[in-house]
């Protein structure tokens, strides 16, 4: 198929970067966004989590969909939800409901809260299928040249995010999501009026079965491959851990340090930088002069410092402490995720490489709400910093699973 290959690649960029913005500018304010309607963890862990489990349910049929009818109407249809999601998200924070509402029915909002992140997270296929635009653009021999717009799009939607929250919130803590809408609107425009069909009749695929779209079935394939068990497990585990307290941080500054929105959301935009330079230019080399194993063990070593260093911070030395901690966070996780993945890579096949990757975005995104939902209830029931312990203790666990599953290392590769 012979496209326009620049408004193509835009369009694939943009719905990308729009998929990360929506979250990055959104989640580290959400205990402020909040903050007139409850100042419950449990509450924000359960709102935090409610788009992972939603994008989980359907990712496997937004794919099927896209297969069947094309990338552009699915594209389309994902990013309308995501206006809307966004457009309730960011109308129910702004209105005044003290003054609209009786005081039986204060409820509403959260409701309307909890409704924007369902749409959102059902929407949360652009990703996916944005990604499955760039596959049919390009040639194997260069499928990962293009694909290295996706690392690119991400990188920037973790700094741009926080960063425009942090200025925006200046100005009014409600303005970065009226910020997100704006730019998920400019995507859907953009992809209605530019984006071609990417899929050409000829390679449609018939919806499968609906066993196959339940999301359940694709992570029963990862835990039946028993080299891939515990390692499947591991990386489970370290998502749901590290999401859940992730989901607290905020509050967690809030409420013990009486932190503001902008210096909150500067926190995520120092994750964003230290996360760009390790998966941008260091992760390459340290993998070749270490190997995936050892780095992987490093960097939750990193984890594991930062979660100590958080709890043991007071008002007087909160403000480096914190950062400290986060950019030691950043660094680890910048190790584990590409590594891990790698270990678990390495032990399938060609052939079963699409469909267990797969499933480790659902692992992720099942692990992200169960961390959030239970950080939460930790939060309001064993105090402030339970999620932080938690979190170590998880990890540890985690350290266990992967030191019992070390790979046969091939003879060209380095140590690890």
């Amino acid at each position: 198929m012979k496209l326009p290959k620049i408004p193509t690649l835009l369009s694939a960029f943009i719905t990308l970067l729009n998929d990360r913005l929506g979250e990055t500018i959104v989640f580290p304010l959400l205990p402020f966004l909040l903050d007139r309607f409850t100042n419950s963890g449990s509450t924000l862990g359960l709102l935090a989590g409610t788009y992972a489990i939603s994008q989980f349910a359907v990712s496997p049929l937004i794919g099927a969909l896209s297969d069947r009818f094309g990338r552009k109407p699915v594209i389309v249809i994902c990013v309308a939800g995501s206006v809307i999601g966004l457009s309730l998200f960011a109308i129910t924070v702004s209105l005044d409901w003290q003054s609209l509402l009786p005081t039986w029915g204060i409820q509403l909002p959260l409701l309307l809260l909890f409704s924007a992140r369902v749409i959102d997270g059902i929407s949360g296929g652009t990703a996916a299928t944005a990604t499955a635009v760039l596959a049919d653009i390009s040639t194997p021999k260069n499928r990962a040249k293009t694909f290295g717009l996706i690392g690119v799009a991400f990188g920037l939607g973790f700094l741009l995010g926080p960063g425009l929250g942090t200025t925006l919130a200046k100005f009014s803590v409600t303005l970065p999501v009226w910020a997100a809408t704006a730019f998920a609107i400019s995507n859907l425009i953009l992809v209605i009026w530019f984006l071609p069909e990417t899929h050409p009749l000829e390679a449609r695929k018939n919806l499968p079965r609906k066993r196959e779209l339940n999301p359940f079935t694709q992570l029963s394939l990862v835990f039946q491959n028993p080299l891939l068990r515990r390692l499947c497990l591991a990386f489970f585990i370290f998502f749901m851990a590290f999401n859940g307290f992730t989901a607290v941080l905020v509050l967690y500054l809030k409420q013990e340090f009486n932190w503001t929105p902008e210096l909150a959301s500067l926190t995520f935009v120092v994750v964003g930088i230290v996360a760009m330079v390790v998966q941008g230019g260091l992760i390459g080399p340290l993998v070749k002069k270490f190997g995936e194993w050892k780095l992987t063990l490093v960097g939750i070593g990193f984890v594991i410092s930062g979660c100590i260093l958080l709890p043991i911070a007071s008002e007087d030395n909160a403000i480096p402490l914190v950062f400290l901690a986060v950019m030691v966070l950043a660094l680890g996780t910048g190790l584990v995720t590409p590594c891990l993945r790698a270990l678990i890579s390495r032990r399938l096949d060609n052939s079963g490489q699409g469909a267990i990757l797969g499933s480790l975005q659902g692992l992720q995104s099942l692990g992200t709400f169960l961390g959030a939902t239970v950080a939460g209830f930790s939060y309001d029931l064993l105090g402030q910093r339970s999620p932080f312990y938690a979190t170590t203790f998880l990890l540890i666990i985690v350290i266990v699973l992967i030191s019992g599953n070390r790979l046969i290392t091939p003879k060209k590769a380095p140590n690890g």
